[in-house]
């Protein structure tokens, strides 16, 4: 991670044939593209390696999410849980279609806590979503239970955990509806894209009208298609589809590469001190993208954190102190502040936050550093990397 990493002649390929065609379109101008069909191509290519039925390509890992939440029906009144550990694009796209977000705590798996879920049901409970951070997963058995008990929607949003699995399946296709982001510094890249992939035929059409106006593609005539549903436009261009159908055909590459070098570092730091790794569910195996260590305080974290950077020890991240990615600096959103006017049940339905804290949460985020794995490394440079991470660790912990 991140596959622009690998940029290579197969990329070139693929860009250069939407060129030649002159067609940068996904849908329509048959006769103009000379055969190539980049988008629908990389979907069957996701199908078959995912194993399920449909996939729908989007401008974006926030389209995909957004898509996913819309096909399921979900909006105005509806709350959907999610984790306080994630990127502020899993309750923007809740907050984009009216629903609220329902943040709850995390555990030492980093995502959802079990225990807050259940918690957080309310008679307006529609979906629950786990975001699989940094490579790894929720206890999606758990969560399969709670959501079949409650008949409540399963979304996964995988956009950091492609190329992860759970007893022998796919991230994204145990739920409902999985999501993953194909954005620049993703596994799989598109330059900007993403995916909703589901075995579910209604709520796949619902994703395929949703995502281009609300046209129903059932013609040869894109002018005449008729518009069942009101949709909006979040169409993924043939240009990045032909980026990510060269990557993805990479996949299983790009993570034997992250396997090893997260190995590598993994066996250099495991036997020290004060330093433990995050659970990984049962049956759950992560996509090597990221490795996560917990410290043992938050000081202690800080120190090494901040040592990483002065000796050169880049893409490593303290997540406490992070803007995008911890409610504890998501002011903007605990204090409303948004361009267009919210309506009255969503400003409502966020009240909680002003008055919520998540104390839980802070002792795993305030202890853990994630490093993210790097697909350009020379073995070399990951040994030595480990033995420097390794040397820094036990001078702050000693």
């Amino acid at each position: 991670m991140p596959g622009f990493e690998l940029f290579g002649e197969a990329e070139k390929k693929e860009v250069q044939d939407v060129l030649n065609s002159g067609v940068l379109m996904r849908y329509g101008f048959d006769g103009l593209r000379q055969g190539h069909w980049k988008a629908k191509e990389l979907e069957k290519e996701i199908e078959s390696n995912f194993d399920v039925k449909y996939a729908q390509l989007v401008s974006s890992g926030t389209a995909a999410v957004s898509l996913a939440l819309a096909s399921a029906g979900i909006g105005a009144g509806d709350e959907v849980i999610i984790p306080c550990f994630t990127f502020v694009a899993s309750f923007e796209a809740i907050v984009m279609i009216g629903a609220t977000p329902v943040i709850v705590d995390i555990d030492d798996t980093l995502t959802l806590d079990i225990v807050a879920v259940q918690n957080a049901i309310t008679h307006k409970t529609k979906a629950i979503m786990p975001v699989h951070m940094c490579g790894s997963m929720a206890n999606l058995d758990a969560l399969i239970k709670i959501c079949r008990s409650h008949n409540l929607i399963l979304i996964e949003d995988a956009c950091q955990a492609i190329g992860g699995s759970y007893n022998g399946k796919a991230l994204g296709t145990l739920g409902d509806l999985g999501c993953f982001s194909f954005d620049f510094v993703k596994t799989v890249t598109c330059g900007e894209g993403g995916v909703v992939i589901t075995n579910n035929n209604d709520l796949y059409t619902n994703a395929d009208l949703y995502s281009d106006h609300g046209h129903d593609h059932l013609g040869i005539d894109r002018g005449a298609d008729t518009h069942p549903y009101l949709g909006y436009n979040f169409r993924i261009s043939e240009l990045n589809a032909a980026v990510g159908l060269a990557q993805f055909r990479r996949l299983d590459d790009f993570i034997n590469i992250q396997k090893k070098h997260y190995t590598i570092i993994r066996n250099e730091l495991e036997n020290l001190n004060g330093l433990t790794f995050r659970t990984v569910p049962k049956g759950g195996e992560e996509s090597y993208a990221f490795l996560n260590f917990f410290l043992d305080d938050l000081d202690t974290a800080r120190k090494v954190n901040s040592a990483f950077k002065s000796n050169g020890i880049d893409v490593c991240f303290h997540y406490y102190d992070n803007n995008w990615h911890y409610i504890r600096n998501w002011g903007h959103l605990k204090s409303q502040n948004s361009l267009i006017p919210l309506s009255k049940e969503l400003k409502n339905g966020l009240s909680y936050l002003k008055k919520k804290s998540f104390e839980k949460s802070d002792h795993f985020i305030g202890r853990n550093i994630s490093c993210l794995i790097k697909l350009s490394w020379k073995e070399s440079e990951v040994v030595k990397r480990a033995k420097v991470m390794a040397s820094i660790i036990s001078s702050i912990t000693s």
